[in-house]
């Protein structure tokens, strides 16, 4: 049996098959200016494959970047909280949120809107923000 680790801060109920995207009814999990916060300082880890990649073509890899993004995420865009698989038997509880913005589109030469999605956990120790999901909706 392969054992499955919790990564998060938040650890209650994770499923007990170590299958990720189980809602988490008692969500927002995180003080979202405390993610900010963190990102701010540094503190931003990307922790799947998937989210590796997408924020390497989204930002070239500018984890810098992300966390500005992530600073301009407010209360209201938070979309559910679930639980959240690396791949790598580990889990992590995560909030999801919407955001959306105009920016400056280079390959139709215009102002657009745009939605980033983002997913986060707080890392067990409280130090650091794990990324699981930044892609365009």
């Amino acid at each position: 049996m392969v054992k499955i680790v919790v990564v998060s801060e938040y650890s209650l109920n994770p499923p007990e098959d170590g299958q990720g995207r189980v809602k988490i009814a008692s969500g927002p999990l995180y003080e979202l200016t405390r993610v900010q916060k963190l990102a701010a300082a540094g503190g931003l880890n990307t922790w799947t494959d998937r989210c590796d990649k997408a924020v390497y073509d989204l930002f070239a890899g500018d984890l810098e970047a992300v966390a500005g993004l992530l600073g301009h995420l407010r209360p209201g865009d938070y979309r559910d909280s679930e639980w959240c698989t690396n791949g790598r038997n580990a889990l992590a509880a995560c909030d999801a949120y919407a955001l959306r913005r105009v920016e400056w589109v280079a390959s139709v030469d215009k102002e657009m809107g745009v939605e980033y999605f983002v997913k986060f956990a707080v890392g067990k120790a409280g130090q650091l923000v794990l990324l699981v999901s930044c892609h365009l909706s």
